[in-house]
C-alpha cells in the first residue's frame, strides 16, 4: 500500500486509561512519575555499582547489567509520554513517532526475553555443571550472547513496523493504551488486520515461549540437581543463588502468558483492567528488579553496603573536621 493511504491521520492521541475521570489525572501522572523516578534511580544505582566495583565484573553480573540497560530504555520509551498526557494534557504523538515507539517497545521487550534466557543459561550451567562452568561461561561468552541478543531482537519488531506503517489509517486516531504497540495501532487501520495480526502473534509467541521453554527446562534440571545434594544446607545455599533470577523471570513471563492465554481462550477484560495489567507487567519489573538485585544477589548487596558505610564514614569525618 502506498504512503498516501494513511494521509487522513497525521498524528495519534494516546488515551491511556479511557475510564479515568479528569479529577484523577493529577494522581495518575504522579504515580507514573514516581514509578519512572524509582525505576531510573534504582537502575542507575546498579550501573554505578557495576562501574565502580570490579568485583562485580563477572558473567552473572554482566547479564544483570544488560537487563538494567534494557529496563531503563524501556521505561524511558514508554513513561514520559503517558506522564505528559495526564500531567499536561498533551497526549498527541506524531504518526512516525508512534511507530518509532512501537518498534522500541517490542524490540526492548524481545531483548528482555533473550537476556532472561541468558540468565537462566548461566544458572543452569553453574548448578548442573559446576566444574565446567568457568570454562563454558566466561565474560567473553556473556558479551557474545548478549550482543547477539541485542542484534537478533531487531528483526521481528522491524518487520512488524514495516508491515503496519503503510496500512490506511483513516478513521479514529485514539490509541486505547498508554503507549503505541502493534495491537493498539493496527486496530485503528481501515482494513482487515488479520493478515497483519497473525504474523505478529506468531512473533510474540516465538519471542516469549522460545526462551521460556528453555527457562522451564533449565530450572527443572536445577531442581533435579538440587534434590541430589546430600545436605539440606547445601540445597538451600544452591537454591539461594538462583532465587533472585527466578523472581525476575516470574515477574516478566507469568503476567504476559496470562494475558496471551486469556485472550485466546475467550476470557475478556474491560479495556481499563487490561491496560492496568499490561502496565503492571511492563513497568513493575524494571522498578522492582533493582531491589531484587540488592537483596537477593550477594555481591551487589555487599558492594552497596560497602559504599553506604564509606559514605557514612566520610560524612562523619567532614562533620568532625568542621567542628574543629
Amino acid at each position: 500500500m502506498s504512503a498516501g493511504n494513511h494521509s487522513f491521520v497525521t498524528e495519534f492521541v494516546i488515551v491511556g486509561f479511557p475510564g479515568l475521570q479528569p479529577e484523577f489525572y493529577g494522581l495518575a501522572s504522579t504515580v507514573l512519575f514516581l514509578v519512572y523516578f524509582c525505576t531510573t534511580v534504582g537502575n542507575v544505582v546498579i550501573l554505578v555499582l557495576f562501574a565502580t566495583d570490579r568485583d562485580l565484573h563477572k558473567p552473572m553480573y554482566f547479564v544483570i547489567l544488560h537487563l538494567v540497560v534494557s529496563d531503563i530504555l524501556f521505561s524511558t520509551t514508554t513513561l514520559p509520554k503517558i506522564i505528559a498526557r495526564y500531567w499536561f494534557q498533551t497526549g498527541a504523538i506524531s504518526f512516525t513517532g508512534c511507530f518509532v515507539q512501537m518498534y522500541l517497545v517490542h524490540y526492548l521487550g524481545t531483548v528482555n526475553s533473550y537476556i532472561l534466557f541468558i540468565m537462566a543459561l548461566d544458572r543452569y550451567v553453574s548448578i548442573c555443571f559446576p566444574l565446567r562452568y568457568p570454562m563454558i561461561i566466561k565474560n567473553s561468552t556473556i558479551h557474545i550472547l548478549s550482543t547477539t541478543a541485542w542484534i537478533v531482537a531487531k528483526a521481528c519488531p522491524l518487520m512488524m513496523v514495516i508491515r503496519a506503517y503503510p496500512l490506511p489509517y483513516c478513521d479514529s486516531n485514539k490509541i486505547m493504551q498508554c503507549y503505541c504497540d502493534h495491537i493498539a495501532i493496527t486496530t485503528l487501520a481501515c482494513t482487515d488486520r488479520a493478515p497483519y495480526s497473525f504474523p505478529a502473534f506468531i512473533f510474540a509467541m516465538l519471542a516469549l515461549l522460545g526462551p521460556l521453554a528453555f527457562i522451564i527446562f533449565s530450572y527443572c534440571s536445577i531442581i533435579v540437581a538440587v534434590v541430589q545434594i546430600a545436605s539440606t544446607q547445601g540445597r538451600l545455599k544452591t537454591l539461594s543463588t538462583c532465587s533472585g533470577q527466578l523472581i525476575i523471570i516470574a515477574l516478566y513471563y507469568l503476567p504476559r502468558c496470562f494475558i496471551y492465554l486469556s485472550s485466546n481462550i475467550g476470557i475478556r477484560f474491560s479495556t481499563d483492567l487490561r491496560i492496568v495489567i499490561i502496565m503492571l507487567y511492563s513497568l513493575l519489573p524494571p522498578m522492582i528488579n533493582p531491589l531484587i538485585y540488592c537483596f537477593k544477589t550477594k555481591h551487589i548487596k555487599t558492594s552497596l553496603m560497602k559504599r553506604f558505610k564509606k559514605s557514612i564514614a566520610t560524612q562523619k569525618d567532614n562533620v568532625f573536621a568542621v567542628s574543629q
